[in-house]
């Protein structure tokens, strides 16, 4: 099964989180930086990769928060692992996405995410 990694980068400004381009699938939605972890990569070393590609982060180490599969209509389900981001090395720019943006955890639910992030959404609201 295939696996996706996220980041929950937070921290005084909010959450952050990235609108996806136009051109890709899930257009002009919202996500939690991350991605697919590659075969014979491990969730956690996909999610270091991940996040130098997209916001030029590195060294990113955390602790998984949530796990859950989700199918999207028509493909097979993906593995979710939600990573909270615990540390990092500079400051997150955004090298491929439409926006993205600093969020308080209070505001997420305004925002157009994919799918498969709701879920982790909904028991944010929730948590402390």
């Amino acid at each position: 099964m295939l696996q996706v990694v996220a980041a929950i980068i937070e921290n005084f400004r909010g959450i952050l989180i990235c609108r996806r381009r136009p051109d890709q699938s899930h257009p002009l939605q919202w996500e939690f930086p991350g991605g697919k972890v590659e075969p014979g990569e491990s969730p956690a070393a996909a999610l270091a990769r991940e996040l130098e590609e997209e916001l030029g982060i590195s060294g990113a180490i955390g602790d998984v928060i949530a796990r859950y599969e989700f199918a999207y209509p028509g493909r097979p389900p993906v593995d979710l692992i939600f990573y909270r981001i615990l540390e990092f090395s500079g400051e997150p720019l955004n090298l491929i996405f439409q926006e993205m943006r600093w969020a308080p955890r209070e505001t997420l639910g305004e925002f157009d995410f994919v799918e498969g992030d709701r879920i982790f959404l909904a028991s944010l609201a929730t948590a402390p």
